[in-house]
């Protein structure tokens, strides 16, 4: 069976990417249309381009997860396929202006997931392992990963085929992966991951994943406004003019984005990023 590794711009999915033998190797990239956060560096920003097949104007995530990803491709000495479908403000219109959030997930598999099926789909298709990042001590996210897999053990990827004679869409659901995590197999814990890495020539974002996502928690949120600021007022721009008064990014505190930025910090921060996320593609 072909063996495919997801790689989200983290520390561990690098991992695996140099030290697990791969057919093939694949990253889905978060785009926005805000040019006020298109990278300063030009020659970057063409090479992104040329990676995802089209124009790239910004990314949600850190910058330095696009060096991340070309530092990688030269350390392992292999070709990784980047893919990007539509672009978040795509996104959450197509979504009918309704907000992603941890009750409506959407984003994850509108940016992540589907560009990646898109990708299998054309350029493999035929059911594959796929090496994702957990490392030993994630045993909860393994199962919870392995708990959406059906009868044989493969993941289904619900999507579109076409359109009913009334206009409605067409449904079909596809088995396409297996999911494997080789650190949980050969129990490789964070501290060994970190180590492997302090002295490769591939750099790191000290946070992958949008810098806004939902599940970081509101003082680490509060802290990306300072990091990246045209990107978090993105996503306070988002919650500005939503559709619907109770839609936020995070329902669950009753707070908005912009609510957040105003805190004061009175303590330095040092935690890991999310509250929750067992995805698989979004790192962590």
């Amino acid at each position: 069976m072909i063996t495919c590794t997801s790689i989200s711009g983290g520390q561990s999915s690098a991992y695996i990417a140099k030290n697990y033998p791969s057919d093939y190797y694949v990253f889905a990239l978060v785009c926005i249309e805000d040019k006020k956060c298109t990278p300063k560096d030009k020659k970057l920003v063409q090479m992104v381009s040329d990676r995802i097949g089209k124009q790239f104007i910004a990314t949600a995530e850190d910058d330095i997860i696009l060096h991340t990803l070309l530092d990688l491709e030269q350390f392992i000495g292999k070709k990784i396929d980047w893919v990007a479908g539509e672009t978040f403000d795509q996104v959450i219109k197509t979504g009918g202006g309704v907000l992603p959030s941890p009750i409506r997930r959407y984003c994850t598999a509108s940016m992540k997931i589907d560009p990646i099926f898109d990708w299998w789909k054309q350029k493999i298709n035929e059911p594959v392992k796929m090496q994702i990042g957990f490392r030993a001590g994630e045993e909860r996210r393994v199962n919870n990963h392995l708990d959406k897999c059906n009868k044989e053990g493969l993941l289904e990827h619900k999507h579109i085929i076409g359109k009913h004679p009334n206009g409605n869409n067409k449904w079909t659901t596809t088995p396409w992966q297996i999911p494997t995590f080789p650190m949980v197999e050969n129990r490789v814990y964070r501290d060994e991951v970190v180590e492997f890495w302090k002295d490769k020539p591939v750099r790191f974002a000290k946070r992958n994943n949008c810098v806004g996502c939902f599940h970081r928690n509101p003082l680490l949120l509060r802290t990306m406004f300072d990091e990246f600021p045209n990107k978090m007022e993105w996503f306070a721009s988002k919650e500005k003019n939503r559709k619907y008064k109770n839609d936020i990014f995070k329902p669950q505190t009753g707070m908005t984005y912009e609510q957040i930025s105003k805190h004061k910090l009175q303590h330095s921060l040092n935690f890991d990023d999310f509250e929750d996320c067992d995805s698989g593609h979004c790192g962590l």
